[in-house]
């Protein structure tokens, strides 16, 4: 994680490090990346002077980052009413003064993004816990690491600012560790492996991510085959870096996509509502005391209930 999120105390301002990753992204997706605001909001601040490099105005949303660069986002101070705590039913296997560990369930956003600031994991959060860390602002409260909305599983939220920072270290020096169940589609060819490549924007698709040969940034995940079926394989798989959708670019980049991940070319003739990918594992340090820390998360109904059918099958 080379690109560092530092935070001054004032909430209506965050500024970002370029990092060597980060070195030749345009303006404008460098900041999508770094804050899930849509292009065209980003483009909007842009156009109103509402960001800095170097401490200078930058107009033109194109404009390439270089090692070192430093981006300042001011944002409009009218989005600290509307992110509203809201009473969602949320599932909270851990919590302590410090930390907070949520089962999330599929189809949830974690964070609120420009012109939607409701029905969120955030929007629950600020509801059910009394403190939330103030490191990424109002718009991502406590957030420390994301899951994309149709995967579920464990999330570990930060309380205060000195476990945020904490736990981001932590994820930037791979000592926590962060392992996924997924059905996949065909039997992947060998048992475990390493999968490391460049992810970048989708050229094709800016929603969506792709593996890159000369840009990007880098990715590298590890997996293991748990069990094989006649068309389908479920893998464990290990994040060392947190890029976006990493599991299910680099799923689809070996030819075996996710199980319902449709944006990538998983199949779905279970009826799915998205991918079966779930973040079953989360091994960290507790922040304050030091204490290794391993918090599981069975698999959600629906993923356990098609293998369940899987195996029968195969009798």
């Amino acid at each position: 994680m080379n690109e560092e999120n530092i935070l001054d105390s004032a909430e209506d301002f965050q500024v970002y490090a370029v990092g060597e990753d980060g070195v030749g992204f345009r303006l404008d997706v460098f900041l999508n990346d770094k804050t899930g605001a849509s292009r065209s909001h980003i483009k909007s601040l842009i156009e109103r002077s509402k960001v800095f490099v170097n401490g200078g105005a930058i107009k033109k949303a194109g404009y390439s980052l270089k090692f070192g660069d430093e981006v300042t986002v001011y944002e409009d101070e009218v989005r600290e009413l509307n992110v509203k705590p809201q009473n969602i039913p949320i599932d909270i296997i851990y919590e302590d003064d410090d930390i907070a560990v949520i089962n999330k369930a599929q189809g949830m956003v974690v964070h609120p993004a420009a012109g939607s600031y409701e029905n969120t994991l955030v929007n629950a959060l600020l509801y059910h816990l009394k403190s939330l860390s103030g490191i990424n602002g109002v718009i991502r409260p406590g957030i420390v690491h994301r899951l994309d909305k149709d995967t579920s599983g464990l999330l570990v939220v930060a309380k205060n600012d000195e476990a945020h920072i904490n736990l981001q270290e932590q994820i930037a020096s791979k000592s926590a560790k962060r392992f996924y169940y997924a059905l996949i589609d065909g039997k992947a060819s060998k048992d475990e492996g390493i999968i490391e490549t460049l992810i970048d924007r989708s050229q094709k698709d800016r929603k969506l991510m792709a593996v890159s040969r000369s840009g990007g940034r880098n990715a590298i995940t590890l997996y293991k085959v748990l069990e094989r079926f006649e068309r389908y394989t479920l893998m464990e798989y290990e994040l060392k870096t947190g890029r976006t959708h990493q599991i299910r670019v680099h799923s689809k980049h070996i030819g075996h996509p996710v199980v319902g991940d449709l944006s990538y070319g998983g199949s779905n003739k279970f009826g799915l509502k998205g991918q079966l990918l779930h973040a079953h594992k989360l091994v960290l340090s507790h922040p304050k005391t030091g204490e290794l820390m391993t918090f599981e998360a069975p698999l959600p109904e629906y993923f356990e209930s098609v293998l369940i059918e899987l195996r029968i099958k195969a009798k």
